[in-house]
């Protein structure tokens, strides 16, 4: 967890993008961000908001986000996201380890570039895409040659055309109430003390936010974060059961 110091530096940092894109008129980015930073910004949404802005994140449903600040209308240009997506494959697919995120993740930090330049990394089948910083893809380009004892080939591609998805399950859970609590616990078969301390502890998000009221209600196109099970996302209208109990229906990501 990040210290009041290093809150107050990322506040500071924040208000310092924001004012520069609208005293100079010119877009602004932040680095990736992940969901405790990305609740920061969320707090000072208010203050920051006379600068406009937009998160993405190299791709629909990305977790790790960068905020551009500037209003596309009123400066009369558009600038796109300085984002690059890589795909990394091995050599030799047939000798190749199984590797997790983790592997992935700590072949990048081995390279010694900041967390900040590294987005999402979308996982398959001894492959990876991922998404970074357009300072660091040609580096990462030319130096990720090997992830756990596999050597592989780095390389860029176009997002939009290549880049895999997440393939969610569709699940239909039973519970008593859209309360936040209840549907985690029903998704992750939690008990309800076990579900809170999630809460506690400041592990569960709801569209980037950190949900710090386990009692909000969702709402259908939501998507929730509990930090150490995974993400899910309400789909449709929850609608009631003979049994008095509400059906709604969630795309899990694992």
């Amino acid at each position: 967890m990040e210290n009041e110091k290093e809150i107050q530096q990322m506040r500071n940092r924040f208000r310092e993008l924001a004012d520069k894109s609208y005293s100079q008129n010119v877009f602004t980015f932040t680095g990736f961000l992940g969901l405790f930073e990305q609740d920061v910004f969320w707090k000072l949404e208010r203050e920051l908001s006379h600068a406009g802005y937009v998160l993405f994140g190299g791709a629909e449903g990305t977790e790790r986000k960068v905020v551009r600040f500037g209003n596309a209308e009123e400066f009369g240009y558009e600038e796109e996201f300085p984002i690059a997506c890589l795909h990394v494959r091995p050599l030799a697919a047939k000798f190749a380890d199984e590797l997790s995120h983790r592997d992935f993740l700590g072949a990048l930090m081995n390279l010694g570039v900041e967390r900040s330049t590294i987005g999402d990394i979308r996982v398959g089948d001894k492959e990876a895409y991922l998404f970074c910083l357009e300072s660091v893809a040609g580096f990462l380009c030319e130096e990720l040659t090997q992830v756990k004892r596999t050597n592989v080939k780095c390389e860029r591609v176009e997002a939009a055309a290549e880049v895999m998805e997440e393939e969610p399950e569709l699940l239909a859970v039973q519970t008593a109430s859209m309360r936040v609590d209840a549907v985690v616990a029903k998704v992750y078969h939690k008990s309800r003390e076990a579900c809170l301390e999630l809460f506690r502890a400041q592990k569960v998000y709801v569209d980037g936010r950190l949900c710090e009221n386990n009692s909000r209600l969702l709402r259908p196109g939501e998507t929730v974060n509990a930090r150490g099970y995974g993400k899910f996302r309400i789909v449709g209208e929850p609608h009631n059961t003979r049994k008095g109990k509400l059906s709604v229906e969630v795309a899990v990501y694992r």
